[in-house]
């Protein structure tokens, strides 16, 4: 019996990667509006990213707010962003992408630098109360930042396009979440200025975003091409947009949209785990590894495997249905977590090493798991959403997100308070702090927490999957 030659068994997988780049070259149909949106998608991200991470360290070393403090503000902050999240995406829906991105940036730049003035003013009376009420005024514009890209993706793309659109805006965010951790490091240690120019450069940055749009978004039509034939544009230019308060109603009743929601809910825990990185880590890592810590180039890890992940693994992903990618992504996603849990003299017979060892290994876990379900929760939520509801269903959708990560933000300063205070280096390599009252504790159960999600995501997944279409590609495993 004779069987396929050595050197013909990899020609599938090499084909699969240059289809990959191959797919890219539809991108040809959706004209400047795109890429004008593609440029701030890189522009925010890189701040988006950067002010995130440094947020709870900001507070902190730059306001002067307790561990406990400054998770209560940013709790505050993710609150208020949830709640917005609510009527962003009928409110962007109801502007059109131009005029919601001009809005969303002028807010943006004048809150960051309200922001970046508190932190260089210690003169100032109630600085924390300031600074968290700065970034409540924040919370809306960030909000809409999240339904106008989303929209603008889906409008600015053809049927053609689509899934080659997200991908190359999923791999765009990622560049700029990696500038993003390279900006902090700059800002911190190569310029040894303080955290809250971090948010200085956000302001300037806002501006340049709007300008972007004004020289490159000059409409709102649908992107049309041929697989879409020639009515498509027309009628999703014509699609009533009503009020906002009409589409968000119409939204909530679609039972399509609660299945969603519920296995939005089920997977928060390994959702969660990107609030951990920047609530918990930065200050994890300062009095783990030490001061000297590079928080901006750790963080940068996980949005550079992004990138790495999605050129290698995307050509493949037809293999698996959507729903399981997503599933057992998350699940990778919350082991991630466990990585971190492990006892440090393991990896090292010193504390920074150990623990610089335990935090790459868990961003390159967390990175994989990211690559293979992230991207096709957002094509599926927008794929799903009618003609005109495309800003609606998006928002709606994150805002279970959110809300988790207001609850994390809660407890995050407590988490720190109880398993990893300022001091606990010395006392950790000493080996004076048990493993129950150590940060290995902390990961531990917020990575049984993660994984406990996941499994009943997988005992429900006859509901959650009822009426999607889930056909692997032809000869592919069923997963």
């Amino acid at each position: 019996m004779t069987g396929p030659s050595p050197a013909a068994a990899p020609a599938p997988l090499l084909a699969r990667v240059r289809q990959y780049f191959a797919d890219f070259r539809v991108l040809g149909d959706t004209g400047r509006e795109y890429w004008g949106m593609q440029l701030v998608n890189l522009l925010d991200s890189a701040i988006y990213f950067g002010q995130l991470n440094i947020a709870s360290v900001f507070l902190s070393e730059d306001v002067g707010l307790s561990d406990a403090e400054a998770g209560y503000s940013l709790a505050l902050f993710t609150g208020a962003t949830a709640i917005c999240l609510f009527f962003s995406g009928a409110v962007t829906d109801a502007l059109g992408v131009r005029r919601a991105t001009h809005v969303a940036m002028a807010g943006q730049a004048l809150t960051r630098l309200g922001v970046a003035v508190v932190g260089l003013s210690p003169w100032l009376p109630y600085r924390g109360v300031l600074a968290t009420a700065l970034l409540l005024l924040m919370a809306p514009f960030m909000a809409m930042v999240q339904t106008f890209l989303q929209t603008a993706n889906k409008r600015y793309t053809t049927g053609r396009s689509r899934s080659a659109g997200f991908s190359l805006w999923y791999l765009v965010q990622n560049i700029g979440a990696a500038a993003g951790g390279f900006l902090i490091d700059l800002i911190r240690q190569g310029l040894g200025w303080s955290n809250s120019h971090v948010f200085t450069v956000g302001a300037l940055v806002a501006l340049l975003c709007s300008a972007a749009t004004v020289a490159l978004v000059r409409t709102e039509a649908q992107r049309g091409g041929e697989a879409e034939g020639a009515a498509e544009a027309p009628a999703a230019e014509a699609a009533p947009r009503g009020s906002p308060w009409a589409i968000g109603v119409a939204v909530l009743k679609e039972s399509a949209f609660w299945r969603l929601i519920v296995l939005i809910l089920l997977i928060m825990g390994a959702k969660a785990v990107f609030a951990y990185n920047y609530l918990l880590m930065p200050k994890y890592w300062l009095r783990t590894i030490g001061e000297d810590a590079a928080i901006g180039s750790l963080q940068a890890i996980n949005p550079i495997l992004i990138v790495i992940g999605i050129v290698l693994f995307i050509p493949f992903a037809s293999r698996w249905r959507v729903f399981s990618m997503l599933v057992w992504g998350a699940m990778i996603s919350g082991v991630s977590l466990l990585a971190l849990a492990l006892p440090w003299g393991w990896l090292a017979s010193d504390l920074a090493t150990a623990h610089l060892r335990m935090s790459v290994l868990a961003m390159v876990l967390l990175s994989v798991g990211e690559v293979v379900w992230s991207p096709k929760l957002y094509e599926y939520t927008a794929a799903i959403a009618p003609p005109g509801q495309e800003g609606t269903y998006l928002g709606i959708s994150s805002v279970p997100w959110f809300a988790a990560k207001t609850l994390v933000s809660v407890v995050s300063g407590h988490l720190l308070v109880r398993f990893c205070p300022e001091g606990i280096g010395p006392r950790l390599a000493a080996g004076e702090v048990p493993y129950w009252d150590g940060p290995a504790a902390m990961w531990l159960w917020l990575g049984l927490y993660a994984l406990a999600g996941c499994c009943g995501a997988l005992l429900m997944r006859r509901w959650l999957t009822r009426g999607m279409v889930e056909k692997p590609a032809e000869g592919a495993p069923a997963a």
